[in-house]
Order: structure tokens, then C-alpha cells, then sequence
């Protein structure tokens, strides 16, 4: 999160003030406020038609090598679960459709401040995987066979996931 020390309207000096509830840096010349809000981020529990899990290992920090869950920042307008759908064709060429949403979660993560995670199951019925760069590799497996998944988050929604009653389809 960029961090400001003058305003980005009038680019006078800004101070630190108590502001709606919080300490917050604003503009005392024109009054705007910088608001810290969180980041939106959808992440993809992807199912192939034999209830396989889509596992990808990260090319690219945050998580450089680390295997995770699919998923990116949504872009301006985007709603989450065409982010969602968005990022796993971006990540795998798979198209997939949403059957549930797993959960929205809050994490603090050194690289980008606050984000709000917002995690859907998704199914795909054609499984054949092109990653692209932000990947070194992606594959479906078995629940008790997929390689070790690190990130506390992602862990999270695996078990959230599981816990989950099937939808019919």
C-alpha cells in the first residue's frame, strides 16, 4: 500500500488527524483523507468432473515456489467471481463455472497491507492445463495426494471447503 506525504489532489503537506474513528493522514487545504483500505482478491477451489483439486506452484513472490489455490487482485469494475473465473483462465487456460462461495477472509500480508480475500468453488469440466508465466507448474489431484499447500490462507479454504455440503449440479 503506497503510503502518502502529501496530497495527491493539491500536493500540499499532509498531517495525521483523528479521523472517523481513526488516526489517518489528511490534507488540511483541501480536506481529502488517505483511506487504507484492503486490497480485493479472488481465489479459485477448483474440482475437475473427478473431484480432483487444481494445485499450482507459484512462479513469482509473494509465495515465490509455493504451492496455493489460483487466484489474483480483481480488477476496477470486476465483480469477484468474474475475477475468480478471470484469474484461472489467466493462470491455466481452464474455464471453469462457479457452484459455491467457500468464504471472504481478512489477512495483513507484508507485501501488499490489507487484503480481503474472497474464495469460490469452482468446477471444470475440460481439464487440460496451459499455465502461464506467473506459474512453474499446475495439476489436478486426489485430496490426500496433493503436495504440500503452506500458505495459512489457502490451507484455510481447503478445510472450509470441506466442510462444505455438495451442491447438485
Amino acid at each position: 500500500m503506497k503510503h502518502f506525504s502529501f496530497c495527491p489532489l493539491c500536493s500540499n503537506k499532509l498531517e495525521k488527524g483523528f479521523i472517523d474513528g481513526r488516526d489517518r493522514m489528511f490534507c488540511p487545504s483541501c480536506s481529502w483523507v488517505h483511506y487504507i483500505n484492503p486490497l480485493p482478491v479472488a481465489l479459485a477451489y477448483t474440482i475437475n468432473k473427478n473431484n480432483e483439486l487444481l494445485v499450482i506452484r507459484r512462479a513469482h513472490e509473494p509465495a515465490l515456489n509455493e504451492w496455493a489455490l489460483p487466484g489474483g487482485f480483481l480488477e476496477a469494475g470486476e465483480e469477484p467471481y468474474e475475477g475468480c473465473l478471470r484469474e484461472l483462465m489467466e493462470e491455466t487456460s481452464l474455464n471453469g463455472k462457479i457452484d459455491s462461495l467457500i468464504g471472504i477472509y481478512h489477512r495483513e500480508v507484508d507485501m501488499y497491507g490489507s487484503l480481503l480475500v474472497v474464495a469460490y468453488k469452482v468446477i471444470v469440466d475440460d481439464d487440460a492445463i496451459t499455465i502461464n508465466h506467473e506459474l512453474f507448474e499446475a495439476g489436478f489431484y486426489q485430496h490426500h495426494l496433493i503436495p504440500e499447500v503452506r500458505i495459512p490462507l489457502h490451507l484455510q479454504i481447503i478445510k472450509d471447503a470441506a466442510l462444505q455440503l455438495p451442491l447438485h449440479r
